[in-house]
């Protein structure tokens, strides 16, 4: 497993339907290495901080061979890295074997598996493409967050290793699954309640699953 690329973006004004928009979503690939800290990498930066970043947001990877997926899907569209607003692109680590809580170091940081991603209609912004963010949640490819256990230095070509897997073992995947799922059975039940075992899962996710737990009467 390792990071294919760094990428880092400030703040910018682009124009949406007619109206002005800020948004961070526009990020470049980092030559040499980048220091980490618990919110951000440096020369990054988020737009709206109500929905975006935060110690538990510091970080957004997503997996290298998600862009063979999407370059079938848009056809002849151009996908430069980190066209979905990723700081770490990365080969090998994939939502269906990436588990809640899974931590990894990764140059001379350390991180933690937080959760998936939910866009917002920024991802639209960033394709010109009002589908994107259904079409982006449907197909499953969300990537997913990490927070920083330990600040570092990270580049690109550095080996991600594993330090501990989440002993409850919920797959990023299956969070996703769970969010989108209209109704739940016994299975999805189990899982929910596996996932509001994982320390790492932040709170407002865990507020979400209690509620919907709730509703049902579980």
């Amino acid at each position: 497993m390792k990071l294919v690329s760094v990428s880092t973006g400030l703040p910018r004004e682009v124009t949406w339907h007619g109206r002005g928009v800020t948004t961070a979503i526009y990020k470049q690939p980092v030559e040499g290495r980048v220091a980490l800290h618990k919110l951000n990498l440096d020369g990054d930066r988020q737009a709206d901080l109500s929905v975006h970043g935060g110690e538990h947001k510091a970080v957004y990877c997503y997996p290298m061979a998600h862009y063979g997926y999407w370059k079938k899907e848009l056809p002849g569209r151009e996908l430069p890295m980190a066209i979905f607003g990723e700081n770490f692109t990365t080969d090998g680590l994939l939502e269906d074997s990436v588990h809640l809580g899974d931590q990894f170091s990764v140059g001379s940081a350390k991180v933690v598996v937080t959760q998936p991603r939910l866009p917002c209609y920024k991802l639209g912004v960033r394709f010109q493409a009002d589908d994107m963010v259904k079409r982006f949640l449907a197909s499953g490819r969300t990537g997913f967050y990490l927070a920083v256990t330990r600040e570092g230095e990270v580049g690109a070509g550095d080996e991600i290793k594993v330090i501990a897997r989440d002993p409850n073992a919920v797959p990023v995947s299956e969070i996703t699954r769970l969010y989108i799922a209209k109704r739940y059975g016994e299975e999805d039940v189990t899982s929910v309640r596996r996932a509001l075992r994982v320390a790492a899962l932040p709170e407002s996710w865990k507020a979400y699953f209690r509620e919907r737990l709730q509703k049902m009467n579980v």
